[in-house]
């Protein structure tokens, strides 16, 4: 074969349609990992707590690239392997198919008999006048007419259906377009996920993120500098029967500052309604509550003052989340449980029976000792490193409540609400859906077009009448050339019977 053979046959196996599909589907197999598990590019902390929980497993997989999918050389290597067979499987064809829209219908065949489709009769016209005739009809129903004739034989050729195949080209050079839609989306793309408390601000900065990922091209440049604080957050929920606890409203009232220094501006972003800043868009995502404590030494002096985000771990809301408190000597650290309407039994323990904090009260288990915070290790904000700690007690507490224990006091103030905001920037989407679009219509077209022949020969017989054949082939397995083909006999019975009028 040859060096030379051996790339030619490499290419031509590459750019299959059959190469192409088993491409596709080995993209979508290969997206699995990346939405089922956790992305170093959006949560970081989750990724390192998964290996963590896997000390043999999670090593490996981490190696492979499972925590960073769309970044990983074998999935890049399929992505672009797929590039490269669309495009030299469509564009050859694309060549070829605007031959074919130019070019004339093939002549008619020797032997009509052999056609899938075939009739034939005595027709009371000459054979000039049967193919005129003919020639005409088709070309009002949109068929591309050739005629002939041989020394005793007038001919006509028909073809319908070209755009069968320019749908079937629309719908591949679409799945090109996706892709590269795709590919500046993931290149210069960013999303960041961020908690803000009513009354705190936020601004456009890496550090402000709790979560953020980027594309290969997306730096801290890239990012518009806009700023807002979120003012109110107002939160409805149905207290019907039918429907009690479902949520009825979420919206969140921002001021605004699109840039430095700019005028601020009064924004409202609720769920599926999001504001848009310079090409990114800001979405609301979450919410939930934030109770506020003050942590007093044993010499009375206040070392923590602040609410503290509590994560949902349900519909009602139950919360869960810790307070760190490393000014103290030993440090002191916080788990609790927050409950909007609470409610206790024997089965569920401690737990919130309404999403609205119609009856708040915290559960909170106080420890002592090393947080575990100079290590050097980041820690995530809702969970407590436990091994170098004591626990030196358990107290339930409702707004205004304290509770002494042998370091100091920990006071119960109230609560505050939080949003959680997704904040993206995705270049490619417009023209990933303009082309999602145009697959689609590709894709209708191609399927709901047929691809026929016709062929219709008239010969002259006795009585200056013609002996006429008609014959047809479907093109696509799906096509059916039976019913064109009757249409031209009937016109023949409908020709006569005016004659004989």
């Amino acid at each position: 074969m040859g060096a030379g053979g051996f790339l030619r046959w490499a290419w031509r196996q590459l750019t299959s349609m059959r190469t192409a599909l088993i491409l596709l589907f080995a993209l979508a197999v290969a997206s699995i990992p990346g939405s089922i598990l956790p992305q170093r590019g959006n949560n970081p902390l989750l990724v390192d707590e998964w290996i963590a929980e896997q000390p043999t497993l999670g090593p490996i997989m981490d190696s492979l690239g499972f925590f960073d999918v769309y970044g990983a050389p074998w999935f890049a290597a399929v992505y672009l392997l797929l590039f490269i067979s669309l495009i030299g499987c469509v564009l050859p064809r694309v060549g070829v198919h605007w031959q074919a829209m130019r070019s004339q219908p093939p002549a008619a065949p020797r032997h009509l008999k052999r056609m899938s489709e075939f009739t034939e009769q005595q027709v009371a016209a000459s054979p000039v006048q049967v193919i005129d005739e003919q020639a005409e009809r088709l070309r009002r129903d949109r068929w591309r007419v050739r005629t002939g004739a041989t020394e005793d034989t007038v001919w006509l050729s028909a073809e319908k259906g070209y755009l069968r195949e320019t749908g079937n080209l629309v719908f591949h050079l679409a799945l090109v377009l996706v892709l590269v839609a795709v590919a500046v989306g993931g290149l210069f793309g960013w999303r960041g996920n961020v908690i803000v408390k009513e009354g705190n601000g936020f601004s456009n900065t890496l550090t402000q993120y709790d979560a953020w990922g980027g594309g290969r091209l997306a730096t801290a440049n890239t990012i518009p500098p806009f700023a807002f604080t979120l003012d109110d957050f107002a939160v409805e929920f149905e207290r019907s029967e039918a429907q009690r606890g479902s949520p009825r409203l979420f919206r969140a009232t921002v001021d605004l500052q699109r840039e430095p220094g700019g005028d601020i501006e009064r924004e409202a972003i609720e769920v599926n309604y999001p504001i848009s800043i310079a090409g990114a868009k800001v979405f609301l995502v979450g919410h939930g509550y934030a109770p506020t404590f003050i942590v007093r030494d044993a010499g009375g002096g206040i070392v923590y003052d602040d609410s503290v985000p509590f994560l949902p771990q349900d519909g009602n809301f139950t919360s869960t989340g810790v307070v760190k408190v490393p000014d103290t000597s030993p440090q002191l650290g916080f788990q609790g449980i927050f409950l909007p309407t609470s409610a206790i039994d024997d089965i569920r323990g401690p737990h919130s029976v309404f999403p609205d904090a119609d009856d708040p009260s915290v559960f909170l288990s106080a420890w002592e000792g090393d947080l575990g915070l100079d290590s050097g290790v980041p820690q995530s904000i809702y969970s407590l490193e436990t091994e170098q700690m004591e626990q030196i007690g358990l107290r339930a507490l409702i707004p205004g409540q304290t509770w002494d224990f042998a370091g100091g006091e920990i006071e119960f103030t109230g609560w505050q609400r939080w949003a959680s905001f997704q904040i993206a920037f995705d270049p490619g989407k417009e023209a990933a859906l303009a082309a999602s679009i145009l697959a689609m219509v590709g894709l209708t077209v191609s399927l709901f077009t047929r691809r026929r022949r016709l062929w219709v020969k008239a010969q002259p017989a006795a009585g200056g009448s013609s002996l006429v054949q008609v014959a047809g082939l479907a093109k696509s397995e799906a096509g059916d050339v039976g019913e064109d083909v009757a249409r031209v006999r009937d016109s023949f019975d409908d020709d006569d019977r005016e004659d004989r009028r």
